[in-house]
C-alpha cells in the first residue's frame, strides 16, 4: 500500500503545471536541435522531465548516440554557448557530484526523453541557470567537466508561467 501511495504522489507532483522549465535550443552547427527541460517540485528536491528532437544520429550500428547533459552556472546562450558557464556547483564537489550533474540522454534516431528524481537541487534552486547538451556521453570521471565535449545546445531555465 505505501508503495502505490508514493507512485501516486509522483503522479499528482507530475500532474499539476512545472515549476520551471528550459526551452533548448541547437547551436549554429545543430540548428534543428530543440526540446525542452521541465522541472517540478518533488519532496526535497525535482522530478526533471527532457524530451529533445535533432539530436546528432550516427546509424552506424553498435554507435551510442548517448550525449550529456548538464546544469550549468551561467545564466546565457548566445553564440557558443561559452556564456553558460561551468557545470552548476554549490557545494563544490568534484565530478560526478555536481549539484548539475545529470543522466545522459540516448538517442533514438535523434529523439530523446528522459524523466528522474534527484535531490541535488530544487527547481527554484536552478531558475536562471543553463541546461547544455553536449556532444558525447559524459565518463563520470574526468575533471572537471566528465569529457563530454562540445556544447550543441542550450536553454535557460525560468520560472514557468
Amino acid at each position: 500500500m505505501l508503495e502505490r501511495l508514493k507512485n501516486i504522489s509522483v503522479v499528482s507532483a507530475m500532474s499539476a503545471r512545472p515549476a520551471a522549465r528550459a526551452s533548448i535550443k541547437g547551436g549554429a552547427e545543430h540548428p534543428k536541435l530543440h526540446g525542452t527541460m521541465s522541472f517540478y517540485p518533488y519532496r526535497n528536491g525535482a522530478i526533471v522531465l527532457a524530451e529533445l528532437w535533432g539530436l546528432p544520429y550516427d546509424s552506424a550500428p553498435c554507435a551510442p548516440n548517448v550525449y550529456a547533459i548538464h546544469i550549468h552556472a551561467g545564466g546565457g546562450c548566445s553564440g557558443d554557448f561559452s556564456d553558460a558557464g561551468g557545470h552548476y556547483n554549490p557545494d563544490n564537489c568534484p565530478h560526478p557530484a555536481h549539484a548539475g550533474d545529470m543522466p545522459p540522454l540516448f538517442g533514438n534516431r535523434g529523439y530523446a526523453w528522459q524523466g528522474f528524481y534527484t535531490e541535488r537541487f530544487t527547481p527554484k534552486e536552478v531558475i536562471g541557470k543553463t541546461v547544455i547538451v553536449h556532444d558525447r556521453r559524459d565518463d563520470f570521471k574526468t575533471q572537471p567537466a566528465g569529457d563530454a565535449g562540445g556544447r550543441i545546445a542550450c536553454g535557460v531555465i525560468r520560472a514557468y508561467r
